[in-house]
C-alpha cells in the first residue's frame, strides 16, 4: 500500500474487485490510472478514490453523487464543502436506509407470526388426521 503505484491485478487483490470495476471506474473518470501501452498504473490518488467509491457505493450513493464528491475534494483545499455535501448525502441515504430496515422489520415480523400461524395449523390437522 506504500508504493507510489500498483498495478491492476494488485488494486483487485488489495480492495477486493474486478479488472472490469477498475476499469468502469475509468471509464466514468472516477479513476485516472497512468497509462503505460495497455498498462494501467494507480497511484495513491487513485487508491484513495476508490476507497472513497466503494466506501459510497456500500452506503447507497449514486455513482453521479460520489463524482460530484470527488470533484468537490479536487475543488477544495480543506475540503470543507466536500464533506458539508458528503454529510447532506449521508443524512438523506442513512434515512432511507432505516425506513427500509423499518419496513424490513414488520415484514420480518408479520412472516414469523405466518410461519407459527401455519405450525399451529398443521399440527391441528396432524391431530384430526391422527385421531
Amino acid at each position: 500500500m506504500n508504493d507510489p503505484v500498483m498495478t491492476i491485478r494488485q488494486m483487485c487483490e488489495t480492495y477486493q474487485v474486478t479488472p472490469r470495476t477498475l476499469r468502469f471506474y475509468e471509464a466514468k473518470e472516477l479513476l485516472s490510472p497512468i497509462r503505460e501501452g495497455q498498462k494501467r498504473l494507480f497511484t495513491r490518488r487513485d487508491r484513495a478514490r476508490l476507497t472513497l467509491i466503494l466506501r459510497g457505493k456500500r452506503f447507497g450513493f449514486s455513482l453521479e453523487e460520489i463524482r460530484q464528491l470527488l470533484d468537490l475534494y479536487d475543488a477544495d483545499d480543506k475540503q470543507e464543502l466536500q464533506l458539508s455535501r458528503a454529510c447532506e448525502i449521508a443524512k438523506v441515504h442513512l434515512a432511507d436506509m432505516e425506513r427500509r430496515q423499518e419496513e424490513l422489520d414488520a415484514a420480518i415480523t408479520d412472516l414469523r407470526a405466518q410461519l407459527d400461524w401455519g405450525a399451529r395449523k398443521l399440527e391441528e390437522l396432524r391431530r384430526t388426521d391422527a385421531a
